[in-house]
């Protein structure tokens, strides 16, 4: 099978190397999917370059996101699964093969129906992104009414963050850094856009909420943003952090000791049965009604992957980028 993969860590270009390697069998309650498509997450980006983890295996296919048809099924799965249309999530966590492949094998749960109404290029969003999005959007206990903070709603995960809390009832305050990101918030359903190269945050939050604050801040980079909390979060808010650009940083303890204030922070890959199960039902509801927008912002062939990776790490795409693999 034609696939991607590295043996160090390194910069994409040094270490990811397009080839051929023997088409893998399934395992007893594992499926075997025929890939059309591979997500390319920052997850995927630092674990190749080593920032969050050190290569563990000899060899390893990245990216834990992709879409396309069950092929075959090991013991204890019912043959009825093949030729069933999936999405698939946490293919490379705590594994050596991922979805920058032809084939990969996982765990039956792990590979989820995708109606036929929705594309693979839309089914490699959901793992990371989308699964993401709507645990987040659960863990701040976003009610009909209630007010949101989401940062960065240009953003992969924040797009669908956007979506789920509308979906709530929950009015929706974002974050972005140009027009052209801020129109892709509103698309997305965001109620108030505010460019923070342009604009006080913690002002415009104020205006927009008369002085009390959101009840919860939706944040995808606390190292960079928790200097924000104490301008926009109300008294016994909640701040649900899902993206760190460091590995430390500053925290304003005393505002969030004096205010009650609740950190949750969010890990996609470790989420516990019932969290998944929700997430995924939430998932599974919103792509049946054909009712989630996906922000993709570059399609490349699987060839492609260093670049792909490249194009990750700038943050220079808005939305996500994916790989085309069949």
């Amino acid at each position: 099978m034609r696939t991607v993969w590295y043996e160090r860590n390194g910069e994409a270009r040094d270490v990811l190397t397009f080839g051929d390697m023997p088409v893998p069998e399934p395992q007893p309650g594992e499926v075997r999917v025929r890939l059309a498509t591979s997500g390319v997450n920052p997850s995927d980006v630092k674990a190749r370059a080593g920032r969050t983890r050190k290569i563990a295996w000899p060899r390893v296919i990245p990216h834990s996101d992709g879409a396309g048809v069950v092929d075959a099924v090991g013991q204890g799965v019912p043959a009825s699964r093949i030729g069933e249309r999936v999405w698939v999530w946490n293919a490379q966590w705590k594994r050596a093969f991922g979805t920058a492949a032809e084939f990969v094998t996982v765990p039956a749960a792990c590979a989820v129906s995708l109606p036929d109404a929705v594309s693979f290029e839309a089914g490699a969003c959901l793992g990371i992104p989308a699964m993401t999005a709507a645990h987040v959007v659960a863990t701040a206990e976003t009610w009909a009414g209630s007010t949101l903070l989401i940062s960065g709603g240009a953003g992969a995960v924040s797009h669908y963050a956007i979506q789920f809390a509308k979906a709530r009832g929950a009015v929706v305050i974002t974050t972005v850094s140009s027009p052209a990101k801020a129109e892709m918030a509103r698309a997305a359903g965001a109620d108030h856009v505010v460019n923070y190269r342009r604009e006080d945050v913690g002002a415009a939050v104020a205006e927009l909420t008369g002085g009390a604050g959101v009840d919860a801040v939706i944040e995808l980079d606390i190292a960079a943003n928790a200097g924000l909390l104490p301008t926009v979060l109300r008294p016994k808010g909640t701040a649900v952090i899902y993206g760190t650009g460091a590995m430390e940083g500053p925290v304003p303890l005393y505002f969030c000791l004096s205010n009650a204030i609740t950190l949750r922070f969010v890990f996609v890959y470790e989420l516990s049965d019932q969290e998944r199960a929700v997430a995924l039902t939430t998932i599974g509801d919103a792509l049946a009604a054909n009712r989630l927008a996906h922000n993709i912002a570059e399609v490349l062939p699987l060839e492609a992957a260093a670049a792909a990776h490249e194009m990750v790490e700038s943050g220079r795409v808005v939305g996500n980028v994916v790989l085309r693999i069949g």
